[in-house]
């Protein structure tokens, strides 16, 4: 199996938090592959900034999730462990990069966001960092 670290950003702008819609239709936050030589921190800022266009700092560490799947490209199983970190956004607005196979996203209101979101332990990941954020 194919290990791959990865680094992403749970977004905040007062209480929506920014959502993306991939190429599957599903409702995820942004993120990417660490490359060798680069630090986790830079590669989750950069992530949120090529998908979003969205400038933001990070807050905190929001915590750790990993999924599998089957890659068909490389024909092989591969496990993304991705640390995510809590950022703030300056403003609201997001430019959702189309190149990079999304098809929508934003800025979503706490709640409407939970919903909305296609994976559990993404949405337990948004209401606990949101937590850390308003303690």
């Amino acid at each position: 199996m194919l290990i791959r670290n990865c680094a992403g950003g749970v977004v905040f702008n007062g209480d929506k938090v920014l959502l993306l819609k991939n190429e599957k239709a599903e409702w995820v936050l942004p993120k990417g592959v660490i490359r060798p030589g680069a630090v986790a921190q830079d590669t989750a800022l950069q992530r949120v900034q090529l998908e979003a266009g969205v400038d933001a700092n990070i807050i905190d560490t929001a915590g750790q999730t990993s999924y599998e799947f089957f890659s068909v490209s490389r024909q092989r199983p591969v496990c993304n462990r991705i640390t995510w970190y809590l950022m703030k956004a300056e403003d609201a607005v997001a430019t959702i990069n189309l190149e990079e196979g999304f098809t929508e996203g934003g800025f979503f209101q706490l709640d409407e966001a939970l919903e909305m979101i296609t994976y559990s332990q993404d949405k337990s990941l948004v209401a606990l960092a949101y937590r850390k954020l308003t303690p």
